[in-house]
């Protein structure tokens, strides 16, 4: 009875502020902004930056985690490259030619404002990359203004990017992070952990295969397949968790129960992914948001100047079958992995606390402006 007595306050903790993020999300949405603007807004509610309810942020902190893997798990899982390059063919240069435009051009900036290198790098990428949970919202809004063809490419462009962005973010951890780990050894982490994944991908159908019409256990392998790689990478090959979780979607996204093991992830990496958003608000502090504007404000001026504008173009020049306005509003936001490559650097001291609460101003500010921006079209012919 003692523990149920000691652990009770941490459920009530959870479900109070799952209860809060929904309630928040709807009312949000009621609005007319993303829901993800309520789950940002209910973070800072519980912070202990405001006054009121204080959430215990470790264990928000630990789910979101968790909801990190499995998001990033299930988009290397929804990655096909094959289908992208018979389909969209311009998004197999187009999205690498916006990321690293982004990437040099962005470094030297942010490196003058006496960044360091290493903390220059990951804010530039963080810039150049989108938030494939916003655009997935975007895709599914009953207000949206976009069009079916439209709507695939903002798909398989935050995929690209996703898969650009973690290798662009591996070469960049091992080369300039602040590990102890010597350069050789930090390479044959990455190939150790590749090749674990091959083996695993290798494991996971034949297992699934037996328990395909046990639908719980079909679930449970599903979810602990990804957690389990994800920690191992973290713990043994010394790799971000984030990182891990994707690598390891990869490598069974040509399996043929790819689409069975989406749809049995999907439901707890939405769950967890509110969670995600709830601890990114609940880091902002308000008493340091006068400071951090003008790093936030020069953060959004480089995402539309090295990001949408190029996006435009190149779905121009490309010939996509796409609106090109929408495909560049659409991916004008700062998201959930450019959240964990400035924790990083935050963590490794690459950047000051107020440069990494500019960060969140911008991630807030850039969804709110894409999702209502993206919209607007149809909101004024009604």
């Amino acid at each position: 009875m003692a523990s149920i007595v000691e652990t009770a306050p941490l459920v009530l903790n959870v479900g109070v502020v799952l209860t809060a993020a929904a309630s928040m999300g709807f009312l949000a949405r009621r609005i007319g902004l993303p829901s993800v603007i309520g789950y940002l807004a209910t973070g800072l509610l519980v912070s202990p930056f405001t006054p009121g309810f204080v959430a215990e942020n470790n264990q928000l902190a630990l789910l979101a985690d968790i909801g990190v893997v499995l998001l990033l798990f299930e988009v290397g899982i929804e990655l096909d490259l094959k289908k992208i390059s018979k389909e969209q063919k311009t998004l197999l240069w187009g999205v690498p030619t916006q990321m690293m435009f982004g990437v040099l051009i962005g470094t030297p900036i942010f490196y003058l404002l006496d960044i360091s290198l290493f903390g220059s790098l990951m804010l530039a990428l963080s810039i150049a990359m989108s938030s494939s949970v916003v655009i997935v919202n975007m895709t599914r809004s009953p207000r949206r203004a976009t069009n079916s063809m439209t709507e695939e490419a903002l798909l398989g462009w935050s995929l690209v990017q996703d898969l650009v962005g973690v290798s662009l973010a591996a070469l960049i951890l091992t080369i300039f992070g602040t590990s102890e780990t010597p350069f050789i050894m930090a390479i044959g982490g990455l190939i150790g952990f590749a090749a674990l994944s091959v083996v695993a991908s290798k494991i996971l159908p034949i297992i699934l295969k037996s328990v395909r019409w046990e639908k719980d256990l079909f679930l449970i392998y599903s979810v602990s397949f990804g957690l389990v790689l994800a920690a191992v990478g973290t713990v043994v090959f010394d790799i971000p968790m984030a990182l891990a979780g994707f690598i390891a979607g990869l490598t069974i996204n040509q399996s043929q129960d790819t689409d069975e093991v989406r749809k049995a992830i999907l439901p707890f990496r939405d769950l967890f992914a509110v969670l995600f958003f709830v601890v990114i608000g609940t880091l902002i502090q308000p008493s340091l948001l006068s400071q951090a504007w003008p790093f936030a404000l020069l953060m959004l001026v480089m995402m539309v100047s090295l990001k949408s504008l190029p996006t435009i173009l190149i779905a121009k020049l490309g010939k996509m079958n796409a609106t090109p306005f929408h495909l560049g509003v659409g991916v004008s936001q700062i998201g959930e992995f450019s959240f964990v490559l400035g924790s990083v650097a935050y963590s490794q001291s690459a950047i000051t606390l107020v440069q990494y609460t500019g960060l969140l101003l911008a991630v807030v500010l850039s969804i709110t402006a894409s999702t209502i921006l993206v919209r607007r079209p149809k909101v004024q012919k009604q």
